[in-house]
């Protein structure tokens, strides 16, 4: 049986927002279904395209932006590299011209209304986010494939079981927390070189260290611009952004010309208990809001929840003294494989197990990194990690609209916050008396999940998307 595999660099991908399950993962999608008629040398004889649209990809398809990514991604472009000031354009003159270009090569008559179908009451049993896309040829034959987006940013095409990335033999397989725990104590490694250990086995680890420093360049780039970037969100809301306005009253009129510099500006405002909570908040907003605005961010491990592990980085760079390459690669590794084992044991999905499967996931995530990267032991590094999740289990996914503003934005600053207090709890504890452990906590996560309403699962069927009108402003 194949074990799952899981590198750094599937839980953080580079992509566009708003959402990892509903517009990066369909993105992903479309273009294996382009690269499915390139292999079969059928792509030149398409003449008709159509995607059906199935569960919470239907339901809050629109607001998170799937239509948008399925009609990129069928064109040939790229999340990691498409200019994401060219969507709208792009988006506008497929619907204006009436035509889709697939793979950038074959043009074929596009009518989105008729050709894009949302089946709001139809789900299929394997995953609520299913979309399937249907290539009729000019021979008269017809092509249909159809694919899950599990979280993440991860897709599964419907009968295949094993994963697109070889397997290989790993010095360090892990499941569970506890197979973790097992090789940090046989070895005496951190929990951080282990999972780079495992990476020797994709790659060299110049490459591992060089991809993971790229990681932090988009977050970064993403954290930076967010504080920079005035006006209201798109989407109907009429969200403010916040983080402008917040980052220039911190400052209160601190000079700067780049990232270095605007960290050392903030360096210099301070360092006390509110300052500080503030400029966490305002780290967790910018990128949220970016990643509202059809951004370029990072899935860690969600787009939904993609500001929490950059607020926490951040906050140990800003204030713990962390600005080093070693110290933000050691926190990148840890987080990942915080990530990988709740993918493994639970789902990374709100539409399978409501927010505590993106905040919950990464703000446990960012905890563990942060414990590593202060010097806590590797059972201290497992108890942040857990104390985070136990207090996100049960959380609800009910975005406003369908739209990942209301409440997504505020609560990636809440899952930042708490990740940074589990860490210092976990740092003052010793997790020999610890009762819960982190596999206790991913089991129950997922027993929530199964037995959560799927109302509460990124449909917009309950909860706040129900009881807030949408003319109200966000409080």
């Amino acid at each position: 049986m194949q074990r799952e595999q899981i590198s750094v660099f599937d839980i953080f991908k580079i992509g566009i927002g708003p959402s990892s399950s509903h517009t990066l993962g369909p993105w992903r999608a479309a273009q294996q279904f382009i690269q499915t008629l390139s292999d079969q040398h059928i792509l030149g004889q398409v003449v008709q395209v159509k995607i059906l649209l199935y569960g919470s990809l239907a339901k809050t398809g629109k607001g998170h932006g799937t239509d948008i990514a399925i009609l990129l991604g069928l064109s040939g472009d790229d999340p990691v590299t498409f200019d994401v000031d060219r969507i709208d354009n792009k988006i506008a003159d497929i619907n204006n011209q009436h035509r889709l270009n697939l793979g950038g090569s074959q043009p074929v008559g596009f009518v989105k209304d008729e050709d894009m179908i949302f089946l709001f009451n139809e789900s299929l049993p394997f995953h609520p986010n299913a979309v399937t896309f249907q290539a009729f040829l000019n021979t008269g034959r017809a092509v249909s494939e159809t694919f899950y987006s599990i979280g993440g940013g991860f897709v599964v095409k419907e009968g295949e079981s094993k994963s697109a990335k070889a397997e290989v033999d790993l010095p360090f397989p892990i499941d569970k927390a506890n197979d973790l725990l097992h090789w940090c104590i046989k070895t005496g490694l951190k929990v951080s070189d282990v999972v780079m250990e495992n990476e020797l086995a994709w790659r060299s680890e110049k490459e591992t260290r060089d991809g993971i420093l790229n990681i932090f360049r988009v977050i970064h780039e993403c954290i930076y611009k967010g504080c920079h970037t005035k006006g209201n969100l798109p989407g109907g809301l009429n969200v403010a952004r916040r983080a402008d306005k917040l980052n220039k009253k911190l400052l209160s009129g601190a000079a700067y010309t780049d990232y270095p510099s605007w960290i050392k500006a903030i360096r210099e405002g301070g360092n006390g208990f509110k300052y500080t909570l503030d400029w966490v908040s305002c780290f967790a907003l910018a990128v949220n809001e970016e990643n509202a605005s059809f951004g370029r961010v990072v899935t860690a491990p969600t787009n939904g929840a993609a500001g929490v592990v950059p607020a926490v980085l951040q906050y140990l760079i800003v204030f713990c003294d962390g600005f080093s390459e070693d110290k933000i690669i050691r926190f990148i590794c840890t987080a990942s494989e915080i990530g990988s084992i709740f993918k493994k044991g639970a789902t990374l999905s709100a539409a399978m197990g409501g927010c505590q499967a993106e905040i919950g996931v990464s703000s446990a995530m960012a905890a563990a990194a942060l414990t590593e990267c202060l010097g806590g032991s590797q059972r201290q590094v497992l108890m942040a990690a857990e104390i985070a999740m136990e207090h996100h289990l049960g959380l609800t996914c009910d975005p406003i609209g369908g739209l990942v503003q209301i409440p997504c934005i505020e609560r990636n600053t809440m899952g930042a916050i708490k990740a940074i207090t589990a860490s210092q709890l976990a740092l003052q504890t010793n997790p020999d008396n610890a009762k819960v452990s982190l596999d206790a906590v991913v089991k129950t996560m997922w027993q929530t999940a199964l037995d959560m309403n799927s109302k509460y699962k990124e449909t917009s069927d309950g909860g706040l998307a129900v009881n807030i009108p949408l003319s109200l402003p966000e409080c």
